[in-house]
């Protein structure tokens, strides 16, 4: 049987033709215009959960570098107050050595030694509360006013503080007073004390001397102990921006597209959508009865 091809079944079809032509021309237009493959989730499902996914890794890195970040700040500052506790030892040291030379030491030369000391010990007072923001380097999560006050000794320094870099890996950024200062009699600042107090009651101070040895030996060994973990940190923070842009890629290879293809579909389409327009008004010609109307 065949069948009757009329003028109407022709020009709704050459509409739906043409509203389909007109449909991709504005999905085009869209695509070039914002550069995004994936308008809306029913475009791409797969391409959505894809997306959806990577844009979750990326929140986390994103998190993660700014732990990273931290970190490495917090360590840094740490390293450069424990460097500069260092240099302040060191001077002590020096100083005690110069102050075991009890043969010509007059009464005057004895009040400069304890001045100079006192004035070394209130630098330590001041690197030991090194702060990093607005927390104590040396006081872990301590919310006190001061970590160390020469009354009262180190706040309590809480738990410890870390900073979570990757899914499975923390760095800890707080530095025990314990480990950089030492504690009890061995602290810098009771040695710093004796070694005022020996010079004050007239006692040779040559002995104290080993004790400040072994404070510079607990010092060096909480710098080591900083630097392994501000590697850690700076090593977290390099492979993060690595992540960083690889995660990026994946994200715009599933989002994006590109200009010149944009441009190029979208010249195409209105091509095609010009050219069925021309043949349209002249195929379908009108008739008599599109007059009437």
């Amino acid at each position: 049987m065949i069948t009757r091809v009329t003028t109407q079944m022709s020009m709704a079809a050459a509409s739906a033709r043409l509203q389909a032509g007109a449909a991709r021309v504005a999905e085009a237009t869209e695509q070039a215009t914002t550069l995004r493959a994936v308008q809306k989730p029913s475009d791409d499902p797969v391409g959505t959960a894809s997306s959806m996914q990577v844009r979750k890794e990326q929140a986390a890195a994103a998190q993660y570098t700014r732990n990273a970040n931290d970190a490495v700040g917090w360590l840094a500052t740490t390293d450069s107050a424990l460097s500069s506790v260092y240099s302040v030892l060191n001077r002590v040291r020096d100083l005690t050595v110069q102050a075991a030379n009890t043969g010509t030491m007059s009464d005057t030369d004895r009040d400069a030694f304890v001045t100079q000391f006192r004035s070394l010990a209130a630098d330590l007072e001041a690197r030991a509360n090194t702060t990093y923001g607005t927390r104590w380097v040396f006081a872990g999560a301590s919310t006190a006013a001061t970590a160390y006050d020469p009354a009262t000794g180190w706040a309590a320094s809480g738990t410890d503080v870390t900073r979570r870099v990757g899914d499975d890996t923390t760095v800890r950024v707080d530095t025990p007073a314990a480990a950089a200062f030492g504690s009890g009699a061995s602290s810098v600042f009771a040695v710093v004390d004796s070694i005022v107090s020996d010079l004050q009651n007239g006692v040779n101070v040559n002995a104290r001397i080993g004790d400040v040895d072994q404070a510079l030996g607990t010092l060096r060994g909480a710098q080591a102990d900083v630097g392994v973990r501000h590697a850690a940190a700076l090593g977290a923070q390099e492979s993060l921006k690595s992540t960083t842009v690889s995660l990026e890629n994946r994200r715009a290879g599933i989002e994006d597209v590109d200009l010149a293809k944009a441009v190029l579909d979208l010249q195409v389409q209105q091509t095609n959508y010009q050219a069925a327009l021309a043949v349209t008004a002249k195929v379908l010609q009108p008739t008599l009865m599109d007059y009437l109307r």
